[in-house]
């Protein structure tokens, strides 16, 4: 009924949408007609993604919550509505609990939770009205540990937890929540991760990060940004009508591989 469902001047709204997933998820619902509000607390990358998509650009810190209200009015002022919000912003948080200060700790928790938590509170009145949908960003680190990301780690479940409860008490007044967690994308984000990952391992160049970091992984790759930009757009649009509370992983298939049988395969039995 609802194949090929069209998200033709719906309005977007799209935080962290200066770069990396976000900037890819604008820049996909852009070129289906969508009319796309882009957040970030930079200006120059929002301009540089507006520029070519056409987005609006509003410059907040979505995790403040006059900020996240003067971005809201500002998107409903000019489109009128809201009737997908995807809460994409997110942050580090890399260092183990014993060495995260008081700082740093609310600091990621502010970027990886309070971000999505006080932007969609803000935007709740519309989606409501609108019966719109949300897409929360989480990640792999929302269902699985890596080491020294205790920040990172935290923020992200508490996502799905969000997600759930989000769907929990507003489905039944036409909201759907869904959340995706993507493994390795190639980002501005996870570039930055590569390239110390070389400096450290003593390894030529970013891309032979992302060989070492997927070689275990079934599809043997990181995403790119538009493979989970697309997954976004099908969470936001009537195609996925029936779904609400689903968490999609979208990381190549490092979730399903049994860790412990890694060592059989290395000595290659």
């Amino acid at each position: 009924m609802f194949a090929g469902a069209t998200v033709e001047n719906k309005v977007v709204v799209v935080s962290g949408g200066g770069t990396g997933i976000g900037a890819a998820v604008a820049a996909r619902y852009a070129a289906e007609g969508a009319r796309v509000a882009i957040l970030g607390r930079r200006r120059e990358p929002l301009d540089a993604v507006a520029g070519h998509t056409g987005a609006l650009p509003v410059v907040a810190d979505v995790a403040d919550t006059a900020q996240a209200r003067a971005a809201i009015a500002s998107i409903v002022d000019r489109f009128g509505s809201i009737d997908v919000l995807v809460a994409n912003a997110g942050g580090h948080g890399f260092s183990a609990v014993s060495e995260m200060s008081d700082p740093d700790w609310d600091a990621s928790l502010r970027a990886n939770l309070t971000s999505a938590f006080v932007l969609t509170r803000e935007a709740l009145p519309q989606l409501i009205e609108a019966h719109g949908s949300i897409v929360i960003v989480s990640s792999l680190a929302g269902l699985l540990a890596g080491p020294s990301a205790a920040g990172y780690t935290v923020g992200k479940h508490a996502l799905i937890g969000l997600t759930r409860s989000l769907a929990r008490d507003y489905g039944k007044r036409g909201v759907r929540v869904n959340a995706v967690c993507p493994g390795w994308v190639r980002t501005p984000m996870a570039d930055e991760e590569m390239d110390e990952f070389a400096r450290y391992a003593g390894f030529d160049g970013r891309d032979e990060g992302y060989t070492r970091v997927t070689a275990d992984v079934p599809l043997g790759r990181p995403a790119e940004a538009a493979e989970i930009a697309a997954i976004v757009r099908f969470l936001g649009s009537e195609e996925s009508s029936i779904m609400t509370g689903a968490v999609i992983v979208a990381d190549g298939g490092a979730h399903i591989v049994d860790l412990p049988t890694l060592a059989f395969e290395h000595a290659g039995m």
